[in-house]
């Protein structure tokens, strides 16, 4: 992974570990909201990812790309994948039970990913230092174990909530909280 010292994290990171109350292994984390273009069932052209985490600590999900997705024709966009790694990075950085925005996200592209490719996406966060986390994330083709077509690496901001009533819409922060996602 080519990466900056912006999405390295410094010395003295923390890597985290399983949290009380996160999900037990294998549940779905369900979507940040129900229209998001990553993870929500709402959205006609979204990613649709359905993530789970095996271990309290990473998260891993699938996505099959579909005509919406495409860049080039029969080949998936590299924004449409940017937004899978960045989706699958935020969906793990629930697993702090704190509120984060991506500041950074740098991504790879090892291999044109064609439409009806299903990548098998796994995200991880390798250190966290005061408000910054430091994640990295890999879209596989064909397995979980199979080749590498897109890695990323991410630095996300912790946030207070008050963030998300006051740049987006309140009443559908209120209305599709998860208790996972944040305790306060």
């Amino acid at each position: 992974m080519t990466r900056s010292t912006v999405t390295t994290p410094p010395p003295g990171a923390v890597r985290p570990q399983a949290l009380p109350g996160a999900p037990a292994p294998g549940t779905p984390l369900g979507p940040h909201y129900s229209r998001c273009f990553g993870c929500g069932g709402q959205h006609p052209t979204g990613l649709h990812l359905n993530a789970t985490s095996p271990d309290g600590i990473t998260v891993t999900a699938e996505f099959t790309v579909g005509e919406a997705h495409q860049g080039a024709p029969g080949l998936a966009h590299g924004g449409v994948l940017a937004a899978a790694m960045d989706e699958v990075i935020g969906m793990s950085i629930w697993l702090l039970q704190r509120p984060y925005v991506t500041g950074r996200l740098e991504t790879d592209y090892l291999a044109p990913v064609p439409v009806g490719t299903t990548l098998h996406l796994r995200a991880w966060c390798t250190g966290v230092s005061g408000r910054k986390a430091y994640l990295e994330a890999e879209g596989r083709t064909g397995s979980p174990d199979g080749p590498v077509a897109v890695r990323a690496a991410a630095l996300f901001v912790e946030v207070g909530m008050e963030h998300f009533a006051k740049h987006g819409d309140a009443q559908a922060l209120i209305d599709e909280h998860h208790e996972y996602e944040v305790n306060p």
